[in-house]
């Protein structure tokens, strides 16, 4: 197995997942394509923690550009000698693997939390508030009670789906993040790759 090449691969699909996280994101910001309750400031809280546009979408960025240009990093003179480099490389990758653990753990426990506490919204009375805070996520398995908020229109549903994606693809970063440090660790120890054609003597 090259561990470059699967380095490459989790890079292309940490770079899609982090765009897919912002464009979710960016979603929860307006119900149903309404503008007006972000510009009145009544949405969830979450929202606002931008954990898909900073945690799971800008800073997956970065581990993902490290990990595509691994295969043809070679960080010369790395231990001092110049075939030790792509080890040296995928060593280094794994600091850029825990700027994607801290990111998309924030993405997953923003997300997490947000479903939790439920959406801001006007209930039946007409007061704005934080309807299924006090039921500790029971409403999510309780889709008759969503009725009780009225305004934005389908809020529940919009907050729900979308932090659920959140959620899932913050997971799915995680995973990849975590592989990553253990792939990372193995090429730097093994060698960049397994084959016998290119073993590295540092």
């Amino acid at each position: 197995m090259c561990y470059g090449k699967c380095a490459r691969c989790i890079g292309h699909a940490l770079a899609w997942l982090g765009v897919l996280c912002i464009v979710a994101n960016v979603l929860l910001y307006f119900p149903n394509g309404e503008t007006k309750f972000a510009s009145d400031h009544r949405l969830s809280r979450f929202v606002w923690f931008f954990a898909g546009i900073v945690g799971g979408g800008l800073l997956m960025f970065l581990p993902a550009s490290v990990f595509i240009g691994l295969e043809e990093e070679d960080c010369c003179g790395c231990c001092g000698h110049d075939n030790c480099g792509k080890s040296c490389a995928m060593l280094s990758s794994v600091l850029a693997a825990l700027v994607g653990i801290a990111g998309s753990g924030y993405c997953v426990i923003v997300a997490a939390l947000g479903l939790a506490e439920g959406p801001l919204c006007q209930n039946t009375q007409g007061q704005w508030n934080y309807t299924f805070a006090s039921t500790e996520g029971q409403y999510l398995l309780d889709r008759d009670s969503w009725s009780q908020c009225i305004e934005p229109k389908h809020i529940v549903e919009w907050n729900v789906s979308l932090f659920s994606i959140l959620l899932a693809l913050g997971g799915i970063e995680f995973i990849l993040c975590l592989v990553q440090v253990i792939n990372g660790m193995l090429g730097g120890i093994c060698g960049f790759c397994c084959s016998r054609q290119q073993q590295y003597d540092c």
